[in-house]
């Protein structure tokens, strides 16, 4: 059709002829109402931003001598980020002279990935940046979307006993009770991390007369 003509059918309609593939041969264009399309754009645009999910880069500090229920608690932080789809940066904090001995961050690093094996892929190795050690890890495609895991069903009690409290289920995971109880080696992390110059407080009583 030539574009006369389709000029001529749109001002009839009442609206205007707009060019939707400039790129085509010949061009392909199409009678609409130009105002309505351009508020209709604007409108899903907007839409799709806001059900779009920004994805974030969390950083999780350790310490070479980070071990026990510290180390734990982390990794749990870690393996949440990466089951939110957000990466992980992992930094190893050296003091004074335990940036001599870069494997015991090496070996904290080590430790991190195989807890998070089943979430995490490394895409960017551990490496040395004056004394702090990085690595990166990312969430595997499908970790995003794996279903968490469900809340367990309280049993009923048997009948006749309605009453009585339900036994306590020898299978209830522990996980969530991990952070009150007391860890016997966190008041040596506190005692080391404060102790800037490398000496250890020593731990020998002394001798009773």
């Amino acid at each position: 059709m030539a574009t006369s003509q389709a000029l001529d059918l749109a001002a009839e309609a009442g609206l205007q002829l707009v060019e939707v593939n400039p790129k085509a041969n010949p061009p392909v264009c199409k009678i609409m109402d130009y105002g309505k399309f351009k508020y209709e754009s604007a409108k899903r645009d907007r839409e799709a931003k806001k059900n779009q999910k920004t994805f974030e880069l969390k950083e999780v500090k350790f310490r070479p001598k980070t071990h026990g229920h510290d180390f734990d608690f982390k990794l749990r932080h870690i393996r949440r980020f990466l089951e939110d789809g957000d990466k992980v940066k992992l930094v190893v904090q050296f003091r004074g002279r335990e940036v001599t001995h870069p494997e015991t961050g090496r070996a904290i690093l080590d430790r991190v990935c195989q807890g998070a094996a089943d979430l995490s892929l490394v895409i960017q190795a551990a490496q040395m940046e004056g004394n702090r050690m990085n690595m990166v890890l990312a969430p595997k495609r499908d970790a995003s979307k794996a279903p968490k895991s469900a809340p367990r069903a309280v049993p009923r009690p048997p009948p006749g006993k309605e009453g009585s409290a339900p036994a306590p289920n020898s299978e209830e995971p522990l996980d969530e009770y991990v952070e009150d109880i007391p860890d016997e080696d966190e008041d040596d992390d506190l005692e080391d991390d404060d102790d800037g110059d490398g000496v250890e407080a020593s731990s020998e009583a002394a001798p009773v007369d």
